[in-house]
């Protein structure tokens, strides 16, 4: 077993959850709501790993919130 961490968007526009794997190439998709969009991911990573591990080309490290003035 693997653990990849996803960072997760919601589309104003669309109301869609949009989620990605930091570095992971191709490691994108989107769904109606988090449960969906959880499975897809894992469904895309299951598919690409078929290719063999990733050179992961970022490491997600966390956020940070930013303060300025209005």
């Amino acid at each position: 077993m693997k653990a990849y961490t996803a960072v997760i968007e919601k589309c104003p526009e669309t109301g869609l959850y949009v989620g990605h794997v930091p570095g992971f190439i191709g490691a994108h998709s989107q769904g109606s709501t988090l449960d969906e969009l959880h499975e897809n991911l894992r469904e895309v990573i299951e598919m690409l790993l078929e290719d063999g591990d990733p050179d992961l080309q970022a490491e997600f490290v966390g956020t940070h919130s930013i303060t300025v003035a209005a």
